[in-house]
This record gives structure tokens, sequence and C-alpha cells, in this order.
């Protein structure tokens, strides 16, 4: 992977859900005004799950500029938009039904494509070529916040353990046809546009990740894909964590805090 070594990452845990969902809201404002400042747009990409639950912080918090959204998917299941295991069903019903994003802001997959897994993949990187390859000039783009959840076997977007995916080096989207988790057919970003993201945050909550946390963050040889995913360069990964997930984790905690 080109570039710098990755920065360590920064562990916030806090002491209930609701702190957790306020500070995740402070810092996804924070990031936005930064992006929004630089270059008038910001760019996100949401992943599904508990994901679009957790920033409901952000409904009718001050400083949200929901016309600057560009928002993408960190990986998105081959069905139907309004299907029940879409990723931008589930978005829509949890997160932009709430807010003002402009609906042309929203990129979702190309439905007409379904069956064409391959297809499909090409159709998303060509939207996120639009998007980024006149504007920036690294060979990847560079999103200013990619949003992760974390399964309980440590996979994030559609990128599973042992996957041949996980050494994908060159697409910007790839497409998978045999998940280990239903629905089987999917299309996700692929390490190299998740590891040049500005910043990437992962969200994860509860008792159920206790053991998955710990192994992610304090074995992160065991190659595991959350631990695979370490921002290149200038690049930062942040974990945002309950203390109820974060109980048997030895990694360091640092202290959350939100500068102007």
């Amino acid at each position: 992977m080109p570039g710098g070594p990755a920065a360590p990452p920064i562990l916030y845990s806090f002491p209930t859900n609701d702190q957790l969902i306020d500070s995740l809201s402070q810092f996804v404002v924070k990031v936005q005004k930064d992006a929004i400042d630089k270059k008038g747009r910001f760019t996100i990409a949401l992943s599904g799950g508990s994901l679009p639950k957790q920033l409901r912080g952000l409904i009718g918090r001050p400083g949200v500029k929901w016309d600057k959204w560009q928002v993408y998917y960190a990986d998105e299941r081959a069905v139907p938009l309004d299907h029940p295991d879409s990723n931008h069903n589930l978005c829509t019903t949890e997160f932009y039904s709430k807010t003002s994003i402009p609906p042309g802001n929203i990129h979702t997959i190309d439905p007409t494509l379904l069956n064409d897994l391959e297809e499909l993949a090409d159709s998303y990187e060509r939207q996120l070529i639009v998007q980024f390859a006149s504007k920036d000039s690294a060979r990847f783009p560079v999103f200013d916040l990619i949003l992760l959840g974390m399964g309980p076997d440590g996979h994030t977007a559609s990128l599973f353990p042992g996957h041949e995916l996980l050494q994908e080096e060159d697409r910007w989207v790839a497409y998978i046809e045999d998940s280990p988790k239903p629905p089987p057919k999917r299309i996700t970003l692929t390490y190299p546009v998740i590891n040049h993201a500005s910043k990437v945050a992962f969200v994860a909550a509860g008792e159920g990740k206790q053991d998955i946390l710990h192994t992610v963050l304090d074995r992160p040889e065991e190659g595991l894909p959350s631990s695979r995913v370490r921002p290149v360069s200038t690049g930062q990964l942040f974990w945002f964590s309950d203390d109820a997930a974060a109980q048997k984790t030895e990694y360091p905690r640092s202290e959350f805090g939100v500068s102007a």
C-alpha cells in the first residue's frame, strides 16, 4: 500500500451508548466543517447494520449542513433499493428520512444492474470517479470520512475473514458473490479506498462486541478485516465504543474532545 506509515488507532470509550452517540455526532460535524471550509463539500461513506441508528445524534444538531453532504456506501447488497436487506433502505428509514440531505447527493447502486455484479461494481466505481477524479489528484478517492461497523467475525464493509478481496489492491469497488453472511451478493469499497480516507471511524457498542474488539485492537497481527483498516499517510483511524464493548480491550483509551 503506498503512502507513509499508518498512525495508531485512537480509541474512545464512553460509559453509555447515548454518550457515544452524542460524541460521534460532534466528531462528524467537526469533520464536516473542516471539509466544507477546505473544499465546499463533505464526502462520506456509510455502512449498514446498527450504524445508521448511531447517527441519530446528528438530527437537529446545529452546524450540520446537509446540502453539502455527498453520501456513498462502504458496501451495499445486490438487492432492490427498497428491499429489507438494502443498506440504502436501512439508511433511508433510520437516517435520511430525518434529514434534509438532497436525494441527488445520496449515491446508490444502479438497481438495473443487479444481475451483473461486475457491471454493478464498475458502475458504482464510475460514480466515485465522477466525484473524486477531477477534484483530487490521488490515485484513489480521498473520502473526508468513512464510517464503519464491525461484525462478530471481525468483518467490516463486505470484507470478510479469509476472503480473496482482502488482497485487492487496484479496484476502488469490488463485488462478492459468496458472502458468508446473507445476502451473498454484494459490492464493497476496497482497502485502498478505505485506507486513503482522511478519517475512518468505527462504531462498536454493546457486550456482544467485547471479544472481537479485544482481538482487533489488541491482536491486530491476527489480520482480521477490521484490523487491516489503517489509513495511510496523513489519514486517521478512530474507534467509538461504549464501555460494555471495550471491557476486555487492553488498548489505551484516549479522552474525547473536539476543538473548534
